[in-house]
């Protein structure tokens, strides 16, 4: 099943996405794509309703906005450094374990929703990421167990800035929470749609030019051991987001290094979760 969520921003709805391309509006049986739906077995309750209702159920146009496929979660947890070829053009040592930060949720945005250089910044960068949705509570999870916790997987674009990421005082936060910093989809797609989620193509394109090309197959420590490890240290809710790192490729680790400037498309995909496409635009003081 592939969960999307369509209409203006502040306003969107649930739907799906059907097999044949077909978006349907499912908003007469759920409210939202929120932890309450992840962690009542929503996935499950939403395909028994369709069964008998879903011809039922409004058809949506095609040109329609799409929204980020959940609701805001309580916490995005992002996993740095997760990518050997990453680590390698970062000049760092890959990690003993993995390394965590947070993205503020305030910066998740729908998938084709334009990308805000933040005010004063000159070193906006790139990176696309595999993101995992929480299904259910986890706590203290095995490896072994730390699949049954997951709803589905999702397209992020984790974007930073650079400078206010590693070049001033604090944690990486700083640089990682900007609004409209992580667009999220198009869909949330459940485990069956996707299958190993530790062998999957991802990729990115700058105005056409491919500039990240990788596989997770690449990844330091899995899907699992990520899910696994991080309970360790919180409790991770439905609805929860957790990135597991961004591939080679992103402006940082380039020579020279390049960065995003008003104009710029930002067009990127994971094999099996859809592809999204944003524009980037300056900064203007909201009236």
């Amino acid at each position: 099943m592939k969960l999307i969520r369509f209409g203006n921003k502040g306003n969107e709805k649930p739907a799906i996405q059907l097999q044949n391309g077909k978006r349907i509006d499912v908003s007469s049986f759920i409210t939202d794509y929120d932890e309450n739906f992840f962690g009542t077995g929503g996935i499950q309750r939403l395909q028994a309703w369709l069964e008998n209702n879903q011809s039922k159920c409004p058809e949506i146009n095609e040109d329609i906005r799409l929204g980020a496929p959940v609701v805001r979660p309580s916490k995005i947890v992002c996993v740095g450094l997760n990518y050997a070829k990453h680590a390698e053009e970062s000049g760092m040592e890959p990690p003993k374990e993995p390394v965590l930060f947070f993205k503020a949720t305030s910066a998740i945005v729908g998938p084709h929703d334009d990308i805000v250089i933040p005010k004063g910044s000159v070193k906006t960068d790139w990176e696309v990421e595999l993101a995992i949705v929480i299904g259910a509570k986890a706590s203290y999870v095995s490896e072994k167990e730390a699949l049954n916790h997951v709803a589905g997987y999702v397209l992020h674009n984790d974007v930073s800035e650079r400078e206010f990421q590693i070049e001033r005082s604090g944690q990486w936060v700083k640089g990682k929470s900007c609004d409209t910093f992580a667009p999220l989809g198009p869909f949330i797609a459940t485990p069956d749609e996707v299958g190993n989620p530790n062998n999957l193509r991802l990729w990115l394109k700058l105005n056409g030019q491919t500039m990240q090309d990788s596989n997770t197959s690449d990844f330091i420590f899995n899907v699992q051991e990520v899910i696994s490890h991080i309970s360790q240290f919180m409790t991770l809710l439905p609805g929860d987001i957790i990135s597991t790192g961004t591939p080679f490729g992103v402006g940082l680790g380039l020579n020279p290094p390049k960065y995003l400037i008003p104009g710029d498309e930002v067009e990127l995909g994971i094999e099996g979760l859809g592809i999204s496409k944003q524009k980037v635009v300056a900064y203007s003081a909201k009236v």
